[in-house]
């Protein structure tokens, strides 16, 4: 498995600077009053906020769960809200709504299998020139966000990447096995035995 650290996978960093805080998660007016118009209690307001600012910042749907806290407080405050008002949904169909109309706002297109066919692609056209699964990964996601679409989740990088390389790496080698002549086979064999 490849770690996402050796990516450019987007994720949350440990350390957030105040100047990252405003500059990428401070909601515009119009922001709030959509925001606030698509909601209907407060602990939504909130969700759905850092649905939007995280998403356009990201390129994909964080769990709110791992938005640090430090992003969460400082989207709470730019509300006024409550300190105990937390962004929660109590129902997946809100959330499911939500990401929908994130997705409307920022005009991207929510299509797996196309990002999916376009992550494949990439890394089978590369895979042959590229030996590190992280620089494989980091074209796929290049393709991807070129093409308006909501990134895929890691995992489906990494497990295509590893999946193509293992297939690659067979065709290579059957082509070495296949070149080779009987004589040579059986000194490689001795030679590795």
């Amino acid at each position: 498995m490849t770690s996402i650290e050796r990516t450019a996978y987007p994720r949350f960093k440990r350390l957030i600077t105040a100047h990252e805080l405003h500059l990428f998660f401070s909601p515009s007016r119009d922001e709030l009053e959509w925001a606030a118009d698509a909601t209907d209690c407060d602990e939504h307001l909130p969700a759905l906020l850092l649905m939007l600012k995280s998403y356009r910042r990201m390129g994909c749907f964080p769990a709110l769960e791992d938005v640090p806290e430090m992003v969460v407080d400082f989207v709470r405050r730019a509300v006024e809200l409550l300190e105990r008002t937390l962004p929660v949904y109590r129902a997946e169909r809100t959330a499911k709504h939500h990401r929908g109309l994130v997705r409307k706002q920022a005009g991207v297109t929510y299509d797996q299998a196309k990002a999916r066919q376009i992550v494949e692609q990439s890394i089978r056209r590369e895979d042959a020139a590229k030996n590190r699964p992280a620089d494989l990964i980091n074209i796929a996601l290049e393709k991807v966000v070129e093409a308006g679409l909501e990134l895929p989740g890691f995992s489906t990088f990494d497990k295509m990447a590893s999946k193509i390389r293992t297939e690659v790496n067979a065709s290579i080698r059957t082509g070495i096995h296949d070149r080779m002549s009987g004589a040579q086979r059986a000194g490689l064999t001795r030679l590795l035995g």
